[in-house]
């Protein structure tokens, strides 16, 4: 399956995450030998304690809800942190990550689906984040663009109208925050269910987890 999903990312150049998060490491190392590299996990301590037995040129991404008491488990190593939703969760990423002498990526979530359950910034939040001085004067991240999630219905039209509401929203920050900053490239949406629609479109990274186990 990994193959056949790779094939067809390469089309668009989407990049593929797997997430592992729950999956032993021998499912990782399978994957692994087939190439892949990216590894998305929800659980900081879980990928700690994965982190080691895996090889040093592992990607790790971390895709789920995150405290700011549990950044400094995934600080050192972390390649991506997928989900900011606040000004205070910026400022100890930033703080662990000066700590270790990194700068780690980050991507800004925003609350595209209708579900309660899913988190995330709104537009004006983050327009309000991203003009603080709090914000200028952190050195060790860098916002490489935005993730989302869409509502886990069946209705494709609503899917593809909140994945181009996220789209509007990279656009928008894009125009107004990042114009002089080629790094602000990542639209991160799509999972399992709905990847194909976020391809199309603009995700430039999806999260695919069931489809590979």
């Amino acid at each position: 399956m990994l193959e056949e999903l790779l094939k067809e990312l390469q089309l668009t150049a989407t990049k593929l995450v797997a997430v592992t998060k729950t999956h032993p490491v021998a499912d990782i190392e399978a994957l692994y030998r087939q190439g892949q590299r990216r590894f998305g996990e929800n659980r900081p301590k879980e990928m700690a304690e994965k982190r080691p037995q895996l090889p040093a040129d592992v990607e790790w991404h971390f895709i789920g809800h995150l405290q700011s008491s549990n950044v400094k488990y995934i600080a050192s190593f972390v390649c991506m942190i997928h989900s900011v939703e606040s000004l205070s969760l910026l400022q100890e990423i930033n703080r662990q990550a000066t700590k270790h002498n990194r700068v780690i990526p980050c991507l800004l979530q925003f609350k595209i689906a209708q579900e309660e359950s899913k988190y995330g910034l709104e537009l004006p939040a983050a327009r309000e984040l991203l003009a603080t001085e709090a914000f200028r004067q952190m050195d060790h991240i860098r916002i490489a663009g935005v993730m989302g999630m869409a509502t886990f219905t069946e209705d494709e039209a609503q899917i593809r109208t909140e994945f181009r509401q996220l789209k509007q929203y990279f656009e928008t920050l894009r125009a107004d925050f990042f114009a002089a900053d080629p790094g602000f490239c990542e639209i991160s949406m799509g999972m399992s269910g709905d990847y194909k629609i976020a391809m199309e479109e603009g995700s430039t990274m999806v999260r695919i987890g069931s489809l590979l186990f």
